[in-house]
């Protein structure tokens, strides 16, 4: 992942965009008493990532150390394996050793309580990465994409893969009925529960009209929940719904899927059960399948025509925010937030920097991830980070 660590001349100029048009970005507020830390060199902040299983963590935790040392600072980067008493271990020793800030992508957002506590009473800033952090008033600073805009991508990604709608948005030809089935993730990440928001939200006239039909009839977040985010665990689901639901005959025609890891594992279920690309002979068609995080496992997919499309969420952007962040609270001043009403935590809104995301299908792919630098063409054919 080496290669992603630097923002690219694209990412950079998107970078500069954004802060056009949000403000300036998440550090541009100057509201303390200015001036950099005294000696950054002597300055170390930890950074606490869920896990190294999602290729997209491995490269959120790399980009926002990289960028940290690029400034000088000394970066504390640990992943918790998506166990619990690991992250709050692994946080209670960053504070316990003096860690000055800390940038924190939760595995659970309500387990962080005392850690939070023990930072804010050392003096320490907490921000929230990406995962917003809940229940605690000393979450100081939210990073993230518009989290329920991807729930609302997803849907319509699902809607134009259908047919129903094209790419414009416009009312496409396709008719229906559709057969779909709805996947969510894990109902301990607050950010979960907006991308099903913003898609039951888009769907819900689809469904509500016929057009759409949950043949399960598993159309709560509860029922279709995945733990942990668990690709085999939704593996597990589909084929349960498979066997359950689609016995008599009927097909799948699509399903929306919050993260490319579930779609995998989703897919995985359905070739098993006889399904696949149109260029497959003798296969049943692959239903359109949605997905995020634009993972290169699932790039490949889609290229491929296995997957439908997947929600890219530009890491080094993100990783860039919370570096801007970081350094404007060590610096004594405030971060520019450009969201500060959706993010309640049940204790406070949190300041949030969010930022935009990109719906990539079949044909995006080399515009979005490869001439951006992301993805090589290379890595894209083999389905393969170098």
């Amino acid at each position: 992942m080496s290669r992603k660590l630097g923002l690219t001349a694209a990412s950079a100029v998107l970078a500069l965009s954004l802060a056009a048009c949000g403000g300036g970005g998440a550090g541009s507020s100057s509201s303390g008493s200015g001036g950099e830390a005294a000696n950054p060199s002597d300055t170390t902040i930890g950074v606490s990532m869920p896990t190294k299983e999602s290729e997209r963590w491995i490269a959120d935790g790399n980009n926002v150390k990289k960028q940290l040392e690029d400034k000088g600072y000394k970066v504390d980067l640990q992943y918790a394996n998506n166990d619990i008493p690991t992250q709050q271990q692994q946080l209670d020793q960053m504070i316990t050793k003096g860690d000055k800030l800390l940038i924190v992508a939760a595995i659970d957002g309500t387990a962080l309580g005392s850690q939070l506590q023990a930072a804010a009473d050392a003096g320490s800033k907490v921000i929230s990465y990406d995962r917003l952090i809940r229940d605690s008033k000393n979450v100081d600073f939210y990073v993230s994409f518009d989290n329920y805009k991807v729930g609302v991508a997803q849907a319509t990604a699902l809607l134009t893969g259908l047919g129903i709608l094209d790419k414009d948005g416009n009312p496409g030809t396709a008719k229906g009925p559709f057969n779909i089935e709805l996947f969510a993730g894990s109902l301990d990440d607050n950010n979960a529960h907006f991308f099903f928001d913003g898609a039951m939200d888009t769907l819900k006239k689809y469904i509500d009209d016929g057009t759409l039909v949950v043949k399960s009839g598993q159309t709560k977040i509860e029922q279709v929940a995945i733990l942990r985010w668990e690709q085999e665990t939704a593996q597990k689901r589909m084929e349960d719904l498979l066997t359950s639901t689609y016995n008599s005959g009927d097909k799948v025609n699509g399903v929306l899927s919050p993260y490319d890891g579930l779609s995998r594992g989703i897919i995985t279920a359905l070739q098993n059960a006889g399904y696949g690309p149109t260029t497959d002979s003798g296969a049943q068609p692959m239903p359109i399948i949605t997905g995020q995080d634009a993972e290169i496992a699932s790039v490949k997919f889609i290229a491929d025509g296995v997957q439908s499309s997947t929600i890219f969420k530009d890491t080094r952007l993100l990783a860039e925010q919370a570096v801007t962040a970081a350094v404007a609270f060590l610096k004594g001043d405030t971060p520019k937030a450009n969201d500060t009403k959706t993010y309640d935590n049940g204790q406070k809104v949190v300041p949030s920097y969010l930022l935009p995301v990109v719906t990539v299908y079949k044909d995006d792919i080399q515009k979005e991830l490869v001439d951006t630098g992301y993805y090589t063409a290379d890595e894209v054919a083999k389905g393969q980070a170098s």
